[in-house]
């Protein structure tokens, strides 16, 4: 048992949203009180104490869409890869690592990732992997990292046709292999998806071949509508809209996300509503890879849930919620917009999708809810409250000021050093593999 207390608590639940003292009990994987500091103190003599010292106490942030196979990326530059568009992009970056990337690799990108994760106050993810140089295996070896590590994941693997018949067979037995797993285990720290990459690299017969594999079992993790070319692959080669060639196969529905859906027409977002779909949002890539800004405001305005991911651009969600902001207005040429929406997005909206997985109560400190706390390392100059707490996060806060870091009760981050992780050791371990992995892509020695 732990008493997390001793700092500006931000709740996110509306019966008791902020206190300027105050603090979380959890025992067992959850939040069993939550109220003032000196209250806590004597309901719970007997628990650990935990002392934010002052730092803002909330909920753990949760990432609903990011690669961990890009994480040996940092830093990369692969010879005569100039690409001048999103397809060169993935092809000459994206496909070209994850087609060297083997198991040992694989886990190497997932320390790397997780790592970075609860350093920044990430206590959730959902990833979608891609490893074509080894696939069998490869979503075991993430979650073994994920349970080592403490962090709560949604894994998938990323069906695709772009290397052969072959390899797109081992992608949808993977998936399903990995969901019949997480049944088994019945973990609410592991939950699966069915992965698919875009439409564009998926014919008809693989779509089939998944629905066939996941039998109803999960929702689906996709790509849609990134860049133009998927819209134009759709309407030349199947003579529909991306979101109506998955309506066709079943794909959508309340447990499906749709990552990006940069370029959907009206048609589609009403369509997208009617099934309940998830969409989410990845700022910072959409503009590095200039695809174009994601269609949040009219999404919004028809009621579908949009939450927000890193699309493993950057760990920091609270980075990507600044871009998210600037880019929406810039779009509109409104400086007014988007506030409530970007910030529901990622406080509410992100603990909607992830709670469609998880039985745990997430994005919320209140009893009964999954004990997913962070304490930020910050120290407000004008007044804070929880009447202006996203106007400090968006203006004052990054990921980097996460200080402390608890994950289903157990603490894996204190006063910024990891707990039970020998970061010196893991680091050495990744630099590594980011070496051979450098050199494969180079034809070289790092």
């Amino acid at each position: 048992m732990y008493l997390l207390a001793n700092g500006k608590l931000i709740t996110r639940d509306s019966d008791l949203p902020y206190l300027a003292d105050g603090g979380v009990v959890t025992d067992g994987g959850r939040i069993i009180d939550v109220g003032e500091t000196v209250r806590l103190k004597e309901a719970y003599p007997q628990a650990e104490f935990v002392d934010a010292r002052g730092g803002v106490i909330m909920p753990g942030l949760i990432n609903a869409h990011t690669h961990i196979y890009s994480a040996l990326a940092r830093g990369l530059s692969i010879q005569g890869n100039n690409p001048t568009n999103f397809f060169e992009v993935l092809d000459g970056t994206w496909w070209a690592i994850d087609r060297h990337l083997d198991l040992e690799a694989t886990r190497a990108s997932a320390q790397a990732l997780v790592i970075d994760s609860i350093k920044q106050g990430v206590t959730t993810i959902f990833d979608h992997h891609a490893s074509y140089c080894q696939i069998p295996g490869s979503l075991m070896k993430i979650a073994e990292v994920t349970r080592e590590y403490g962090m709560r994941a949604c894994l998938c693997y990323e069906v695709s046709d772009r290397d052969g018949e072959k390899k797109s067979l081992q992608a949808v037995r993977e998936n399903a292999d990995f969901i019949a797993y997480c049944e088994q285990e019945k973990s609410d720290m592991l939950k699966a998806m069915f992965g698919g990459h875009a439409l564009f690299t998926i014919s008809d017969r693989t779509f089939e071949r998944m629905e066939a594999a996941n039998g109803g079992r999960v929702g689906y993790h996709i790509h849609v509508s990134e860049g133009m070319n998927d819209v134009y692959d759709s309407l030349q080669t199947y003579g529909r809209r991306p979101v109506q060639r998955l309506q066709d196969h079943g794909i959508l529905g309340p447990r499906t996300i749709l990552g990006h859906c940069i370029h959907v027409s009206t048609a589609e977002m009403d369509l997208i509503r009617a099934t309940d779909t998830m969409v989410v949002n990845n700022p910072e890539s959409n503009m590095g890879n200039a695809v174009g800004i994601s269609p949040i405001l009219p999404m919004y305005r028809k009621g579908i849930l949009l939450g927000m991911g890193t699309d493993a651009y950057t760990n920091d969600m609270l980075e990507s919620l600044k871009v998210a902001l600037c880019s929406q207005r810039h779009n509109a040429c409104l400086p007014n917009v988007a506030w409530c929406e970007v910030t529901d997005m990622l406080f509410k909206n992100n603990a909607k999708i992830a709670n469609r997985s998880f039985e745990a109560p997430l994005g919320v400190l209140k009893a009964g809810a999954a004990a997913d706390v962070i304490v930020m390392d910050y120290k407000p100059f004008t007044p804070f409250g929880s009447d202006n707490i996203d106007g400090h996060m968006l203006f004052g806060m990054t990921g980097r000021q996460c200080q402390t870091t608890m994950i289903n009760g157990r603490l894996r981050m204190v006063d910024r050093e990891l707990v039970d992780i020998d970061e010196e050791a893991v680091n050495a371990h990744v630099l590594e593999s980011a070496k051979r992995l450098w050199g494969q892509l180079n034809h070289c020695t790092y």
